[in-house]
C-alpha cells in the first residue's frame, strides 16, 4: 500500500477528515474530532498508528514482530504502529485501519454516532 492509498482509504470513511495539528508532515485522520489514524506519509517504511483492541494489540505484535510494534508516541496498550509498506498484506492492513475507524466510532457519544448513520 502506498501512502497515496493509505490516505485515500483512511479518508473514505464516513465523516473522516485528515488534519495537521502537530506538524505539516504528520498527517492526522479524525472521525468528528477523534483520532483514528497518525502517519508520516513521506517517510520510508511507511508505517501509521491505529487504535487497537488491547488483546488485539497484543496479539497482532507477537504474530507480525517488527511489522506491528506499541504505537509511537501514544498509549502502547490501546495503539499499535503498523509497518504498511512491505510484508503486510494490503488487506490485513486495511482491516486494521477499519477497526481503529469503528473502535473510535463506538466510543462516540450516542448522538454523534446517530448522526454518522445519518450522513
Amino acid at each position: 500500500m502506498t501512502s497515496e492509498e493509505l490516505r485515500a482509504f483512511c479518508l473514505s470513511f464516513n465523516a473522516a477528515e485528515e488534519d495537521f495539528p502537530f506538524r505539516p508532515e504528520i498527517s492526522v485522520f479524525k472521525v468528528l474530532g477523534k483520532v483514528f489514524a497518525l502517519s508520516w506519509l513521506d517517510d520510508r517504511p511507511l508505517k501509521v498508528n491505529l487504535k487497537c483492541d488491547p488483546d488485539d494489540a497484543v496479539r497482532l505484535r507477537a504474530e507480525h514482530p517488527g511489522l506491528i510494534a506499541p504505537g509511537y508516541h501514544m498509549n502502547k496498550r490501546h495503539w499499535n504502529t503498523v509497518t504498511v509498506e512491505g510484508e503486510l498484506p494490503d488487506r490485513l492492513v486495511r482491516e486494521l485501519v477499519e477497526d481503529s475507524y469503528d473502535l473510535v466510532v463506538a466510543g462516540l457519544p450516542r448522538a454523534e454516532r446517530l448522526r454518522l448513520d445519518r450522513a
